[in-house]
Parts: structure tokens; sequence; C-alpha cells
């Protein structure tokens, strides 16, 4: 990279921060070790432990807990019944496995264009590309921030359509007062380590529906059941099971759930401090027109899992890189999130082409995430701030 030195001397701190960064502490290394210490490790009682939190926390009915974020959003299409020549509608605005899950069905992912102030799915995009093909909606809730629950609901309800919240983002999260996890038909989490909670790795999909919740609790075991009236030749014979359709093994270990249930117990002093943070970087780039920050829905009380500035270029003497490649030098550390699913090499071979949705477009090319995770101290976020203020102070026009 470029040394930028010779517009501020030193850097403004000497040890690089980065965008996201886990928080572990003693009760969540102690609960790892019970369980390795016990005799079962996979899939046993701490996985139907943390089932029973998520559900307490989100007051969802059930909950199914997972290898991944990716396995969650397969079995919850799976659980919809998406297959081939069927059509899913998602944001472009998303790690690929918002899409990506379509496909491992068979169906084709439909990219609606976002809000350009929310970031979000924008509703009216996705009235306007529902189908007679159309089975099912994935709203992710971008950055922590719910989408547009009641107006997506609505879409949903009148044309028949499965409402799948992707909310790898928004643990902790209510709209209009009822947690994230049930609202919508299903909702998938991740627990991934930038992840508010983490697992190290780790996913679960919540759902009310009792039918939706006894598929996708087959399915993560390979299909297979030791429920009776689940069987076509049931046997009261203690060893059997039966394979009565094609499942997978998505299972989740029980170390990592009781990590990622040790983890809940402080989601409340998560969401806490990352309300606290976004808080001062709204204020301290409220005058800054250099800077758009991200607005917010009042019906949703977000746990922001990711703090994303665009840049308003018009105003400045660099594009994204320029910029990206200077705060690199002042030891903050950004990323960027997300390059449109779209742009991927794999969706070109598939027929996908840029133009699709412009609001997407003109957002990718002008933001970054900038350091946003639980253990950041009031000098890192001022440094943040400081590093911020300086490349822009640096290359603003003249």
């Amino acid at each position: 990279m470029e040394n930028l030195a010779i517009f501020g001397g030193t850097p403004v701190r000497e040890k690089k921060i980065y965008y996201g960064r886990q928080y572990i502490d003693d009760a969540d290394v102690q609960a790892v070790t019970n369980v390795l210490k016990s005799d079962l490790i996979t899939c046993g009682p701490m996985a139907a432990n943390l089932e029973k939190k998520l559900c307490e926390i989100t007051g969802a009915k059930y909950a199914v807990a997972v290898s991944n974020g990716t396995a969650a959003l397969h079995l919850a299409c799976l659980a919809a019944d998406i297959q081939k020549e069927d059509e899913v509608i998602t944001t472009p605005i998303t790690f690929a496995a918002s899409a990506n899950c379509a496909l491992y069905c068979g169906a084709k992912p439909v990219f609606a264009d976002i809000n350009p102030e929310t970031y979000n799915i924008s509703p009216q995009s996705i009235r306007e590309h529902i189908t007679p093909n159309t089975k099912a909606v994935v709203a992710v809730d971008f950055t922590g921030q719910a989408v547009e629950l009641d107006e997506i609901r609505a879409i949903c309800k009148e044309h028949n359509l499965i409402l799948i919240e992707d909310a790898a983002h928004s643990i902790g999260t209510k709209y209009k007062g009822q947690a994230v996890g049930s609202i919508a038909d299903m909702t998938t989490f991740s627990f991934h380590p930038v992840k508010t909670v983490t697992g190290g790795e780790g996913g679960a999909i919540l759902t009310n529906n009792e039918e939706l919740y006894h598929k996708l609790m087959r399915l993560r075991t390979h299909g297979i059941t030791r429920n009776m009236d689940e069987m076509v030749h049931p046997t009261d014979d203690p060893w059997y099971n039966e394979q009565v359709e094609l499942g997978y093994n998505y299972r989740i270990t029980d170390f990592q759930s009781a990590l990622i249930a040790s983890q809940l117990n402080k989601l409340p002093a998560f969401s806490k401090r990352r309300d606290e943070i976004v808080h001062k970087y709204n204020e301290a780039f409220a005058n800054m027109p250099e800077i758009i920050v991200q607005k917010e829905i009042p019906e949703s009380e977000t746990t922001r899992h990711l703090y994303i500035i665009q840049l308003n270029l018009d105003l400045l003497s660099c594009n994204r890189r320029e910029f990206f490649d200077a705060l690199w030098e002042e030891n903050v550390c950004p990323q960027v999130h997300y390059m449109p699913v779209y742009y991927h090499s794999y969706y070109e071979k598939l027929g996908y082409t840029k133009g699709l949705c412009p609001n997407a477009e003109h957002l990718y090319d002008r933001i970054m995430s900038i350091p946003l995770y639980y253990s950041l101290t009031n000098e890192d976020v001022e440094d943040v701030i400081k590093a911020v203020k300086k490349v822009v102070n640096y290359y603003k026009n003249k």
C-alpha cells in the first residue's frame, strides 16, 4: 500500500485494529471444558439446551441448532420445499450463502434491489420481482437492522410465499419490540466468530410452525428418524431408526452448543456495548458530509453487527480503494461488506449480469465496514474516529 505519512506523519495508533473480533471469557472456556470432559460431545444435551435457550431469548416456539449459518439457510429452503424451477427472491448485498441456498435446491435466486438509505432489501422491489415461479423470500437483516417485516410479511401472505429471515447479523435485534427469530416463517442465525455471539461456527433455524420444526430436525440428521409416527415401517425395536427422506449431516457439536449458550448469557451486554459504539460513531460523523451513515428504521431496535460508512465520492478526491488503503496505513483496518452476489464469477457463468440492482451497485462502490465489537475500548473507538477524519481531511475537495 502507498505510504501516506505525508498527510499525518505517524499513524493514529501503533497496533492494528480490525473490523470484528470475538470475545471469549473464562465462563465460555469453562463451559466448553465441561463438555469435553463429559461423556457426550456432539449433538447431545448441550445442543438441546442451546435450542431451549434460543427459544427463551427470541420467543420462538422451536429452534434447531445446526453446524453453521449456511446449513441453516439450506435446511430452511429444503423445509420450505424449494425445488427446481422455483424462484427465491433475496438481496444482492449479502454474503453469497443467502442466494446459494436456493441454488442448493435447484432453484433460481432472483435479486431485488435495496433501499439506498437503509441498505436492506426493498419491499417494493420484492413486489416487482414476483412471478408465478416465486416460492420464497430470503430477507437479510443487513448489519443487524431488521428488514421492513410488516410489509414483507404482507407481500408474502398476499402471494402465498414462505418468508425466511436471514438473521445472521441480527441476533439481539427487536422489531416493534418483538425479538428477531419469532416473526418470520423461519429465521436463521449464524454463530461465526465475528458475529455478536459465536460458537466458532454454528447456526440455528427458528420457527413457530411445528410441521416445519419436525422436518428440519429430520433433515439435520440425514433424514433419519426414531419417531415411529414418522416411519413407513414402524417398530418398537430399541435400536431401529429409519431414513424417510434425503437429509444431511448438519449436526452441531455439544462443545459448540455450550459455547454459544454461554455467549448468549452475555447478549444483553454485547448489545449494549455495540449500541454505545454505534452512537459514538453516529455523533462523530453527523456533521461530515463526506461520510454517509446507514439510516435506521424506527421499528428496528438494532443490535448492530457491522458499522458501515458510505463515502460521498462527490466530495472526496479519492476512490474507495484509496480511502481503504489510507485507513490501513493508520492501523485502522476496514473490510467491505458486501460485493453484490451476482458479481461473483460463478453467478456470471449462470447468466447474471451487472446492472440488475442499481442501488446495490452504487452502494457497493462506496462502502466499507469499520471496527465494531464488544471489547473495543473507548480509546479504540476514538482512534477509529480520528483515522476516518484524518483521511477525510486529506482527501476532501479543497
